[in-house]
């Protein structure tokens, strides 16, 4: 019979595995996860890039967005989900459409309504790319679509 431990770290897992349609569509992967810490990679496909064959700067956002509501549903209750209410990036250096994204996302404040999460986006070099802080709002989820 599992322990509530186990149920908890089984609901974890899931939350930090489970992709989006649109994460999964850019690539987006999850290394590792704890409450404290998400760790991702996103590869730099043709696909992802600009004009200048750089990762574009949206992609990047979306990689940093997915890693930080995933960090915030870790530390969720049952019956609660996160939209992202205030995004923030510095881009500080591009990534090149061939290399790989690393990013790792931690809390900034963990409270009751609201948590912030800040990214911090490598390249494939380990030169930091872009950070990005995010403001995730926690709300009751009913399930029923609000038209």
């Amino acid at each position: 019979m599992p322990t509530e431990d186990q149920d908890l770290a089984d609901r974890m897992k899931q939350i930090a595995l489970e992709r989006s349609p649109f994460s999964e569509a850019v690539g987006i992967r999850t290394v590792s996860f704890c409450p404290d810490e998400v760790v991702g990679e996103m590869p730099v496909s043709p696909g992802l890039g600009n004009r200048n064959g750089v990762l574009h700067g949206g992609a990047l956002m979306t990689f940093a967005d997915n890693l930080c509501s995933t960090g915030t549903l870790l530390n969720l209750p049952e019956g609660q989900v996160t939209v992202t209410v205030e995004s923030k990036t510095n881009f500080l250096r591009p990534i090149r459409v061939g290399d790989v994204a690393h990013g790792v996302a931690t809390p900034v404040h963990k409270g009751r309504t609201m948590m912030v999460w800040q990214a911090t986006i490598s390249r494939g070099d380990g030169k930091v790319a872009a950070v990005a802080t995010q403001t995730q709002l926690l709300v009751e989820w009913s399930g029923e679509r609000n038209g």
